[in-house]
């Protein structure tokens, strides 16, 4: 199945990096608790929305991006 991105790259890459830094700090800034996976796994949902692309909570509420600058969304 494929998904229609509803994410803009700037906001992609912002996801990807603190994702990343989510992830570092639950693995290496607390001990091995349940707070701790909680964290990894909240960095592990930004991550792959980054890289995916799209955001399933994103597309709940309606959010897309506009296929053609400049035009008008109906």
């Amino acid at each position: 199945m494929f998904y229609r991105k509803n994410i803009p790259g700037w906001e992609r890459a912002l996801r990807v990096i603190v994702g990343f830094c989510t992830i570092a700090f639950g693995l290496l800034g607390m001990s091995a608790s349940l707070l701790a996976y909680l964290i990894v796994a909240t960095g592990l949902t930004a991550l792959l929305t980054g890289f995916v692309g799209f955001c399933p909570m994103c597309a709940m509420v309606g959010r897309r991006l506009d296929s053609e600058p400049g035009k008008e969304k109906p």
